[in-house]
Formats: C-alpha cells, sequence, structure tokens
C-alpha cells in the first residue's frame, strides 16, 4: 500500500523549516578578542602604584596578544593533548624524552621571549618585579601548567648565585631569552630551562628525610661535581636541561645542579620513571625518577642544602600566589561575562540582587589576592630597604598560604554562577577548577606555611614589627580594620598552643593585610566591603554574604572584563 501525504498537511520534505527544532537564543559570546590588561582596572592601578609604569605600553601589548581568540585557544589545546613519555627510542637507547603538544611550545615560547623567567635578575631596577608579576598574571589566566618551568628557571637564579663559579657558567643561558626545547646537551644550547627533585617518597614536605646519597667523585665541597644515587617521587618538569636536587652528603643534606646530559655529551644517569597523572596542571609534566650515579655539582655550603635551594623555594612560593591570584581572575572574569548576558526569570543574571551579591563577593576576593601579590612584588622589588625585605620574607609564606586556599572556593562559586554549561569540558571551568588546590598543596601545603610564618616571627621578631607597620599604614581608614588590628595584636601576644593556631592567625593576618592594602589604595566602597565581610565577626566568609547596603554595582562593574 503506498503512502502519501494528506492534501494540505506539510512535512519536512515540503517545508524545510519543521526541521529546525530551534534558534538558539539566550546564550553568552566567548569571552575572547579582549585586552586582558586593559580591562583589569585594578591591575593597571597596581603597575602604577608598585613602580611598574614604565612598563604600561608593552603590558597593553601583552594583554592584547594574550587574550586573542587563538591564543586562549593554546591552552584549551595544551590541556586537551597532556605531555607524553619516551623512555627509549626506536632502537633501545635511554633517552627519557617528554613530548608536548605545539600550544604547549607556543607558550613556552612567549613566556621566554618576555623574560618571564628572567627579566628582574638581567634588567633590575624599579618596578622591575611588579613588571614582571603582572605579565605572569596575565600569561597564567590563558593556561597555568607551562608557569611551573618557568617558574622554576626565575627561581633558580638566586640559588645559584651562592655557587658564583656555576651561575658564571650557567646564568648567561638560564636567563637568555631563548626557548630550545630539542633533548640535547645543555652546553649546545644558547638558552636552558631549570626544574626541580626535591622530594621522595618517605618524607615528602620533610626534606631531610631524603635518603638520596652524593658521593664525591674527587675533593669534596662547594662547585665540586658529585655522583648522586637514589630515587626523587616528584621531578617537577623533567623535560628540563638542569636541576637542582638534594642529596645526603657526608656533612648533611645538601644542594647540587644537575644537568639531563653529562659534558661529554652521554646521557646522565638521571632516568624517569614514569610520568605523573595528576588532576590539574595537566599541560605540565612530572615524573618519578632514579638516580643511579647521576653527575652533578654542589651548589652552596655541605649540609646547607635547605638553607641554599630555599632561596628558590621563596620565588616558587611568590609565583604561586601569582598564579593563583590569575586563576581568580579568569573565574570571576568568567562568571560576571556569562552573568551580564544570561537571561533568566525576566532578568539578566547580573541584575537579580542575589546574583549581584555573589559576583561583587568575587570581585573582592580577586581584587584582595592581586593587591597583596602586587604589594609583595613591590616589597621585592625595594628588597635593600629593611621594611620591605622584613616584610617580604614574613608575608610570602602568609600570602602563600591565604591566596592559594582561597582560590578552590573562589574557582567553585564562579563556576556555580555559570551553572551546568560551566562544568562542560568545552569550558575554561573545568580546568580553572581542577589548576585551584595546586597551588596550595605545591612548593610547601597550608601547614607548612602557617609553621614558616611562625618561624620567622620567631626568628626574626622584627618581620612582627613590619608587618603591624604596614597595616597601621591604613589607621583610621576603617573601624572594623582597626578592631581587627588590635585583636590580633593581642593574639600574638599569647604564645600558647600558638602552632595549634597557626592557620587562625595566619588567616587573620592576610585578611588584615588585604584589607589595609584595599583600605589605602582601593576605592572606598571596595574597601568597605571586604572590611565589613571579612574582618568583622571570626573572618570565615561564604561569598554571596556581603552586607545588603554593599555597592554591588560599582563593585561589579569594576571588574567587568572589557575595556
Amino acid at each position: 500500500m503506498e503512502l502519501t501525504t494528506p492534501p494540505g498537511a506539510n512535512s519536512a520534505a515540503q517545508d524545510p523549516f519543521l526541521a529546525a527544532t530551534h534558534e538558539v537564543v539566550n546564550q553568552p559570546t566567548e569571552l575572547a578578542g579582549i585586552n586582558l590588561y586593559e580591562c583589569d582596572r585594578a591591575l593597571r592601578e597596581a603597575v602604577a602604584r608598585e613602580g611598574a609604569a614604565a612598563s604600561e605600553a608593552g603590558l597593553l601589548e601583552f594583554g592584547a596578544r594574550v587574550g586573542a581568540p587563538e591564543y586562549l585557544e593554546l591552552g584549551l589545546l595544551a590541556n586537551r593533548y597532556p605531555p607524553e613519555f619516551d623512555p627509549h627510542d626506536r632502537f633501545g637507547h635511554r633517552i627519557d624524552l617528554v613530548r608536548f603538544h605545539p600550544a604547549y611550545h607556543a607558550l613556552m615560547q612567549t613566556a621566554i621571549a618576555e623574560g618571564l623567567h628572567s627579566s628582574p635578575w638581567t634588567a633590575p631596577g624599579a618596578g622591575a618585579h611588579a613588571a614582571r608579576a603582572a605579565r605572569y598574571y596575565l600569561h597564567a589566566q590563558v593556561e597555568a601548567g607551562h608557569g611551573c618551568p618557568i617558574t622554576m628557571t626565575f627561581a633558580a637564579v638566586p640559588s645559584l648565585r651562592l655557587q658564583p663559579d656555576l651561575a658564571a657558567a650557567w646564568e648567561p643561558r638560564i636567563t637568555a631569552r631563548v626557548y630550545d626545547p630539542v633533548n640535547r646537551p645543555a652546553h649546545e644550547k644558547s638558552g636552558v630551562t631549570v626544574g626541580m627533585a626535591m622530594t621522595e617518597k618517605q618524607g615528602g614536605s620533610d626534606v631531610r628525610a631524603n635518603t638520596t646519597r652524593a658521593y664525591p667523585m674527587a675533593s669534596p665541597g662547594s662547585g665540586q661535581p658529585y655522583e648522586l644515587v637514589g630515587h626523587k617521587f616528584f621531578v617537577s618538569a623533567p623535560m628540563c636541561d638542569l636541576f637542582l636536587v638534594l642529596a645526603q652528603a657526608a656533612g648533611g643534606l645538601s644542594c647540587f645542579l644537575l644537568p639531563r646530559w653529562r659534558p661529554d655529551g652521554t646521557k646522565n644517569q638521571m632516568q624517569l620513571q614514569r610520568l605523573k597523572r595528576k588532576m590539574g596542571n595537566v599541560s605540565n609534566a612530572s615524573a618519578e625518577s632514579e638516580l643511579r650515579g647521576a653527575l652533578a655539582w654542589m651548589v652552596g655550603e655541605e649540609g646547607r642544602g635547605v638553607r641554599t635551594i630555599i632561596e628558590m623555594v621563596a620565588m616558587t612560593r611568590f609565583d604561586c600566589m601569582i598564579g593563583s591570584s590569575a586563576g581568580m581572575r579568569m573565574a570571576v572574569s568568567q562568571a560576571l561575562h556569562h552573568c551580564s548576558q544570561r537571561r533568566a526569570f525576566g532578568r539578566l543574571l547580573i541584575e537579580q540582587p542575589l546574583m549581584k551579591n555573589v559576583l561583587a563577593d568575587l570581585a573582592l576576593e580577586s581584587e584582595a589576592a592581586l593587591a597583596l601579590t602586587m604589594r609583595i612584588a613591590g616589597a621585592l622589588d625595594r628588597r635593600l630597604e629593611e621594611h620591605e625585605d622584613l616584610l617580604a620574607r614574613l608575608c610570602t609564606a602568609v600570602g602563600k598560604y591565604w591566596i592559594c586556599k582561597r582560590v578552590a572556593p573562589h574557582a567553585a562559586e564562579a563556576m556555580e554562577c555559570i551553572g551546568g554549561s560551566g562544568v562542560m569540558e568545552d569550558s575554561p571551568m573545568p580546568r580553572l577548577y581542577r589548576e585551584a588546590p595546586v597551588n596550595a598543596i605545591w612548593e610547601g601545603s597550608g601547614n607548612i606555611q602557617c609553621l614558616d610564618a611562625l618561624r620567622a616571627m620567631g626568628k626574626t621578631p622584627d618581620v612582627v614589627q613590619a608587618y603591624f607597620d604596614e597595616v597601621t599604614r591604613s589607621r583610621g581608614a576603617h573601624p572594623s580594620l582597626d578592631r581587627a588590628v588590635a585583636q590580633l595584636q593581642a593574639q600574638l601576644r599569647h604564645s600558647v598552643n600558638i602552632e595549634s593556631r597557626a592557620r587562625a592567625l595566619v588567616d587573620r593576618m592576610a585578611a588584615i593585610l588585604q584589607a589595609a592594602l584595599l583600605a589605602r589604595d582601593a576605592p572606598q566602597w571596595v574597601a568597605d566591603a571586604f572590611c565589613r565581610s571579612r574582618l568583622d565577626g571570626e573572618g570565615h566568609h561564604q561569598f554571596g554574604a556581603l552586607p545588603a547596603d554593599v555597592e554591588f554595582d560599582r563593585i561589579i562593574s569594576r571588574a567587568m572584563p572589557r575595556a
């Protein structure tokens, strides 16, 4: 029996418009094609405030470049196609080769060409650290994983300078703006990168428990060659050309510089066992390794390895602050952009009172993180001044603890603002969310930072005075701030159970310092909202719980990612 369409009836074949089920409406555009520097008012103000105004033109150009759609896509691709490990070539020769997607190399190329790994060392002066921090902050918004080798290459220089002969041999190549990812001897390259291998299975952050042994090849001592035998449970950025490594010498735990290749062109006996499968930081490689008589040179004094490498760790912790602040900025930018275009219940999300509260709160957290980060950048630029040196010594640990702790709930709340679309892997939000806990753990977890802050206060009491000198510069700016400072001074006078109270104390120190900086440098309505929400009560703040009379619209407008 033949089926026919009844006269006058429509069908998809007769009317192709019936096949179109809907029109896509009420969906936001992609946040791309913007100048990440120009649209960040708080960053621009911080750059000028911390002495880097001369870098304004270069930062404007850089912000436009990294905010372009094709550049933002590099971050997506570098994480979609993670590194792969080839222990041997096809003929069976040991090569320990880590392969990366071209997008990762493109990010590394830009970072090194911009001097993110070296500029304060090669061109020191007013605003050098602040300008570098601003560039790092912008680039980390595109992709976080490549920041690991950039940071370690940057941070290795202060440690290496404790051994002048090794610094003279290697620093020109470490600081060169040349990216050469080819797996070949470092002495054949114009530019090299530096990784780190400190932690072992049995110790983790307790590096004094390390069992890797160092055997002198001739005379022992600083600058002399050794062979290292042992294991490393975390080798950060194993594709690098050089590594700073901790090992036990006759005189105790010592620091060593270990190249991937020996001077004679043969492969050094640092053998990678596997790449780590990480929850976040996917684009970057981390590895386990065996040291089977690996050639290395002692850096600094024998038995003072922690003291030597802590120079590197201090800088890596600072970069954790920058990276986590950058994560907050990108997360709140995505949330603000989405909510400014998405409608629900008859209004734009950004017009809804409760959503305004959440968005303004996220913006406050982001700006406070940036203010503290850039203040430490300024202190690093002015370390010849005693106050600035003492402030950096204490507040790098305070800031690293607090900012890296706050970025995870911040990312979760920003994702919730976007809703179901924010959970999808074609959104940048899952990557930001997975990245968020990383910096809180790397380079010393929260407990380590709090204990380091207590240690600094006990060992050098002047750091406490420097801290209070800093925050009392804002005395009288806000009653909540004045009360919080007085309460903190009273709490620090009592040493009973201070270690068990360390987190509560460092929490307050961080929030008070951020509040003081905002009270001094940000608009009054920003500082007022932050002080009332973070300092009154216990200070444990849930996003979206700002007082009802806060100027939500002004805070949101200030943070909106548009020029």
